[in-house]
């Protein structure tokens, strides 16, 4: 019905003001009585093999959702009930900030895809710790950013001020290093700057009474010399992980008319990229560190390409949009399908 009905729909008006209008639609929907019974028992799938032990916490599947849709943790426990196995809110930054001009969010039909240059769009790391507060069930990732207005010299506290707010409402972080829509922010992924960025928040980490997972979100747009330098930090910091991978700047075999706006360009096209990169990092790395998989999953093989490529757990995101919450449920059932074969 989603692909049919109501995706058809939601197309012919403006993806961001469309975007908003489905938070607030599925706010009202989960008041009524009975709803989310009805969608649990339609979209969750609660099998013990789905279960996965990953940088020391449990997942019950492996299918989450990817920064950038609930950056303001608005709607976490509703995307809960349509099965996702953990939800990462953000990108999230010290201070809310309205994000770059609209319009800023582009549907590329032709091509199964997305082009966005929000640029850390959100109400700031008090607003949603505020929402995280009443959490009791939800797996949450806290991914965390810097200001626009905040000088790369200067970035390292935009993270810390972050992490220190989250720690108490989060189960895991992620450094978020790899957006091209805020000014210079990709600068931070050379050795150094991100060396010293996760050391730092590695020495906060070690304060705690329990550490948390902190991970490191890459683009996809890294050359091979580049993703051994993510390697090696990756070793040298004791983070947990990479996030392989975020929207990429190529543009590369689209066929839609708006193919050449700005952003970070996720779906369909980014598919064979994001699955390079994780082969690349488990191969070279001889699996030393898990790796979510992100990008172009449109389908359950998309999915176990990912998986089998090196992947610990998967993310959707654009996928989501255009296929549904049906994805979720569809992708659960080819692991356990493709782990009954083993």
């Amino acid at each position: 019905m989603y692909k049919s009905l109501i995706r058809p729909l939601l197309f012919k008006f403006d993806p961001e003001e469309v975007h908003d209008f489905t938070f607030d639609a599925l706010k009202l929907l989960f008041r009524a009585p009975g709803i989310s019974s009805l969608l649990k028992n339609k979209f969750q799938m609660n099998d013990p093999r789905l279960e996965r032990k990953v940088f020391g916490l449990s997942f019950k599947n492996p299918v989450g959702l990817a920064a950038g849709f609930d950056k303001n943790a608005v709607l976490y426990k509703e995307l809960d009930v349509l099965g996702f196995g953990f939800v990462e809110i953000g990108t999230v930054t010290p201070k809310g900030q309205p994000g770059n001009d609209k319009k800023r969010l582009f549907r590329l039909r032709e091509d199964s895809a997305i082009i966005n240059r929000m640029g850390f769009n959100n109400e700031g790391v008090e607003a949603a710790v505020k929402r995280l507060k009443p959490n009791k069930n939800v797996l949450i990732g806290g991914n965390i950013g810097k200001n626009k207005i905040t000088p790369n010299e200067e970035a390292v506290s935009d993270y810390k001020i972050c992490f220190e707010a989250l720690f108490d409402h989060v189960d895991y972080f992620v450094v978020n290093v790899s957006s091209p829509n805020t000014p210079n922010l990709r600068a931070l992924q050379d050795k150094e700057p991100l060396t010293d960025l996760l050391n730092t928040l590695q020495k906060l980490n070690e304060t705690k009474a329990k550490s948390k997972p902190i991970l490191l979100k890459i683009a996809p747009d890294l050359t091979n010399e580049q993703l051994l330098d993510i390697i090696d930090i990756v070793a040298g910091t004791g983070i947990a992980g990479v996030i392989a991978t975020n929207t990429t700047i190529s543009r590369e075999s689209l066929q839609s008319g708006n193919r050449d706006e700005m952003g970070g360009l996720s779906g369909k096209p980014l598919k064979n990229r994001a699955t390079e990169v994780i082969r690349f990092l488990s191969e070279k790395s001889n699996k030393a560190f898990p790796i979510i998989g992100v990008g172009g999953i449109h389908s359950a093989e998309d999915a176990l390409e990912k998986l089998e490529a090196g992947a610990s757990l998967i993310q959707l995101y654009t996928g989501f949009i255009y296929e549904g919450p049906s994805l979720i449920k569809e992708i659960n059932k080819a692991v356990l399908l493709a782990s009954n074969k083993k």
